[in-house]
């Protein structure tokens, strides 16, 4: 074990790596660190101790356990509390049914078929940035509305709520912005605006996947109740369009920051599925990673783990593991096969993935056709990040084109 440094590390620069991610994966795999709430865990760094750690049953999301590290300064609240939570949802054969049943809503059919109406938004996004003139924060024009819209439409929500979307889920994915009050306050107006939508489907149902769950919502088999059916709405809602949001600002800055990287995909578009791919797996500006309570001794290469230990894995490390990745410290435009993390692993693994994805190459392939003089206005090292949000951000993207 390493001398016990803060999580997350400082990043100097928002498009590289911190310095730790290499060192803990060569010297120190399985690392003590202190959280934003001064509790320690244990950090995992090396992608095969990661992609085993998510897949093992042992490592759970009970994190509301008495002997469970705090991650962040609140006691109650964000997205690490599952106290409001069906603990059916979380594991077990309960959550297997659980992914089972949202598995058959995200299908590829599904998803692939909202393309056109992404493409449209996109579009229109953008009609409205250049009509605003340049130079313009690609972000906050594009990046951040559109995955709201996209979910809104795929959950029947409307989309005039998108401010206080922003709020709710920042509240609950920043570990260091709040204080327990604003995050009990956001968590009240976020679960009563859901169980008030949630019943407005239920009694009025329309074309949307909360209306399509809400036919099953307490049916004599019990495979989903109402507590259930809010706290998937709010759960989408949140990973659908935050995590989203962010990468796309990621992902264009990654591509901008090297000009030959964006040119090389404005001469060949067939690059787009692989270039979405790496720019996740090359993610510097990761985030936290994934906690997980361990309820057995388990062992993790050359360390044993003790039961009641909280696990954190650094997802954003692991994706850099050159026992893995060849030329693990480039950005391969054409990396296939492409078994990065970025979507977790095993029984818990994103399953909005697809539809990430196909926002993510949808944006890349209109601003590809858009503007493929795009270019980033300020120096990459004058980026800012986003500091104590869990999934990483930038604060803008300026671009001109």
């Amino acid at each position: 074990m390493t001398d016990v440094q803060n999580y997350p590390f400082p990043q100097p620069e928002p498009l590289e790596p911190p310095a730790e991610w290499a060192r803990l994966r060569g010297e120190c795999p399985v690392s003590r660190v202190r959280m934003a709430s001064g509790d320690e865990v244990l950090l995992l760094t090396r992608y095969a101790d990661v992609r085993g750690m998510l897949a093992d049953p042992r490592f759970t999301r009970n994190l509301t356990t008495p002997d469970a590290a705090r991650i962040a300064d609140s006691e109650t609240g964000g997205v690490f509390n599952e106290e409001t939570v069906s603990a059916s949802m979380t594991s077990g054969e309960g959550h297997a049914r659980w992914r089972r049943m949202m598995s058959r809503s995200f299908t590829a059919k599904r998803v692939n078929a909202l393309r056109p109406r992404i493409e449209q938004l996109a579009n229109d996004l953008i009609d409205d940035m250049v009509a605003g003139g340049a130079p313009a924060d690609l972000a906050a024009a594009l990046g951040f509305p559109l995955p709201v819209f996209v979910i809104c439409e795929l959950l029947g929500v409307p989309a005039g709520h998108r401010e206080q979307f922003s709020h709710w889920s920042d509240a609950m994915l920043n570990l260091s912005r709040y204080q327990q009050a604003e995050i009990d306050k956001a968590a009240q107006e976020f679960g009563e605006f859901m169980v008030a939508h949630v019943l407005a489907k239920r009694a009025d149902p329309g074309d949307d996947l909360i209306s399509e769950l809400a036919v099953i919502v307490d049916s004599e088999d019990g495979r989903l109740s109402g507590e259930e059916l809010v706290a998937t709405a709010q759960g989408l809602l949140v990973a659908g369009h935050e995590t989203t949001a962010n990468m796309i600002g990621k992902m264009m800055g990654m591509l901008l920051a090297d000009p030959a990287r964006w040119e090389r995909l404005v001469a060949d578009r067939t690059l787009v599925p692989t270039a979405v791919d790496e720019s996740l797996r090359f993610d510097a500006n990761f985030g936290f990673g994934l906690p997980r309570y361990l309820t057995e001794e388990v062992r993790v290469g050359d360390e044993t783990i003790a039961a009641g230990s909280t696990v954190v894995t650094c997802l954003g490390a692991a994706n850099r593991d050159d026992r893995v990745f060849a030329d693990a410290a480039e950005m391969v435009l054409d990396r296939s096969p492409n078994p990065h993390l970025a979507f977790g692993a095993g029984p818990h693994a994103c399953l909005g993935q697809s539809l990430a994805r196909v926002e993510l190459q949808t944006v890349l392939t209109v601003l590809l056709d858009r503007l493929p003089g795009l270019r980033l206005a300020v120096p990459p090292d004058g980026l800012r990040r986003k500091e104590g949000l869990i999934v990483g951000g930038l604060e803008g993207l300026p671009v001109r084109w």
